[in-house]
C-alpha cells in the first residue's frame, strides 16, 4: 500500500521548536521529491517547503524561510521538517506529499491541474502561549 504517515504534531510554545516526520511506504521514495504542506484553520492550503530526490536542492516558502529546514533520509524512507522560532500564525494541519516531479509538488496550491500521487493525512501543530 502506497502511504505517507506523518508524525511529531503537538502543541509548542511561541519561539519552540518542533521536528514533524513524515514516512513513505509502498513506493521508491528515492525516485520522488517530497514536500510540506499546511492549511491553517478556516485558510486554504499553503506551500512550505520542497526537497529533491537526493536532497541535495531544498525550497522555502517565504513566510518560514530561515526557520524552517527540510530534509530526507532516503536509507529510512523518512522526511523531515524542524522547525524552529515558531509563531501562533504557523498553527496550521501538516501534509507531506510526493510526486516524481518537484514542480508539481511547488504549485500544487495554487495550480487545480497539479495534484502530488500521495499525500499523507496530516498532523496538527499548535503555537500558543
Amino acid at each position: 500500500e502506497v502511504q505517507l504517515v506523518e508524525s511529531g504534531g503537538g502543541m509548542v510554545q511561541p519561539g519552540g521548536s518542533l521536528r514533524l516526520s513524515c514516512a513513505a511506504s509502498g513506493f521508491t521514495f528515492s525516485s520522488y521529491d517530497m514536500s510540506w504542506v499546511r492549511q491553517a484553520p478556516g485558510k486554504g492550503p499553503e506551500w512550505v517547503s520542497a526537497i529533491s530526490t537526493g536532497g541535495g536542492s531544498t525550497y522555502y516558502a517565504d513566510s518560514v524561510k530561515g526557520r524552517f529546514t527540510i530534509s530526507r533520509d532516503n536509507a529510512k524512507n523518512t522526511m523531515y521538517l524542524q522547525m524552529n522560532s515558531l509563531k501562533p500564525e504557523d498553527t496550521a494541519v501538516y501534509y507531506c506529499a510526493a510526486d516524481p516531479v518537484l514542480h508539481t509538488l511547488v504549485v500544487a496550491t495554487t495550480d487545480k491541474d497539479k495534484n502530488p500521487e500521495v499525500w499523507g493525512q496530516g498532523t496538527l501543530v499548535t503555537v500558543s502561549s
